[in-house]
């Protein structure tokens, strides 16, 4: 079956990247698919079934494209390498009247979402944290649809392209949330401004690229977009969206102007993400390459500081130009993104 092109997909050059958790939502989606970009569902920390769930409601409410992103698991972490972090947390967890979950590994549901993905395709599937086996993508592009992997390097390309990929999602230092590398070793942690790492990588694959990292306004994205991106691909830029599901202190926190500055940690998840830096993560900065077992075990934790109003022990994910987060609707957003009057 004949897939789609991604550059054809966006009327303009915007894409809505996947925010996995709460703030892709069905209204965000659309909202932006309306406008003219391409919106992305998350199906991180869902299981299959929801997921077919939002593809089924987004269907209800536009019938322009769109893409789900699927992160693509790793391997178990040694608990004896596990085990110190929890016991230093735990206090943590306890002050706030909860305990830590269990710090255990998991696929994300892998399997099942591919099977569903692949018997109900959307025009484009996109993975995070790896790269696909190729039987993988074959099956993706025999039901139709276009595949897309986040790389952060040159080396990430070059596999991602050996995979059959159809674009790449070229992931800058300055971009929120986790960082999509293949590994989670000190690797990780070597993150490459965007704009370089569009060169390089655009000097060894004729891939189609997303340019994601920092972008917040039409002149970034023009700049992107000169730099050899086909489309910008923004995140914090839409996560004080009245559609973006964002837990208010997370949104307060972007504008009010109490947090000044950005860093890669691994407190709250085990694996290096980019946020706001409160005190969890100043005083938590030996949390080990442990992912999903980290994450696991600060869920409990995660959703009682927010319940309690605690800004200072929640994953504040943001990108480096987030002071410039509008709680404007998702179709203006697309508007102040825009580089041009776009393209039918």
């Amino acid at each position: 079956m004949e897939r789609p092109d991604i550059r054809d997909l966006c009327r303009i050059p915007v894409v809505i990247a996947p925010m996995a958790g709460v703030p892709s939502t069905v209204q965000l989606v659309a909202g932006g698919a309306e406008a003219g970009a391409l919106g992305f569902l998350a199906a991180g920390y869902k299981s299959a079934s929801a997921v077919a769930q939002q593809i089924r409601e987004l269907r209800g409410v536009t019938d322009r494209p769109f893409g789900v992103n699927v992160f693509v698991p790793g391997t178990p972490a040694r608990i004896e390498d596990v085990a110190p972090y929890m016991r230093a947390i735990a206090p943590e967890a306890a002050g706030l009247g909860v305990e830590l979950g269990d710090p255990a590994w998991d696929d994300d549901d892998w399997d099942c979402k591919i099977r569903t993905l692949v018997a109900d395709p959307p025009a484009v599937v996109s993975f995070t944290f790896g790269c696909p086996d190729r039987e993988t993508v074959t099956a993706f592009h025999d039901a139709g649809s276009a595949v897309g992997v986040t790389v952060t390097n040159v080396a990430e390309a070059r596999s991602a392209a050996a995979s059959g990929a159809d674009f790449l999602s070229v992931q800058g230092a300055e971009a929120g949330a986790h960082r999509g590398t293949f590994t989670n070793d000190d690797e990780a942690l070597a993150a490459r401004p965007l704009l370089a790492l569009l060169s390089q990588i655009g000097g060894v694959t004729d891939l189609p690229l997303l340019a994601a990292g920092g972008i917040m306004d039409a002149d970034a994205a023009s700049t992107a977009l000169a730099a050899g991106a086909v489309a910008v691909q923004c995140g914090t830029a839409f996560l004080c969206c009245p559609e973006s599901g964002a837990d208010p202190l997370h949104k307060e926190a972007l504008t009010e102007g109490r947090y000044t500055t950005t860093t890669l940690t691994r407190a709250f998840s085990g694996r290096p993400a980019r946020g706001l830096v409160n005190r969890f993560v100043a005083d938590h900065t030996d949390a080990p390459p442990a992912y999903p077992e980290v994450n696991n075990a600060t869920r409990p934790l995660r959703a009682a500081a927010a319940a309690a109003g605690d800004a200072e022990r929640m994953s504040l994910w943001a990108g480096t130009g987030f002071a410039e987060a509008r709680a404007e609707p998702a179709g203006e957003v697309v508007e102040r993104l825009c580089p041009s009057p776009g393209r039918s």
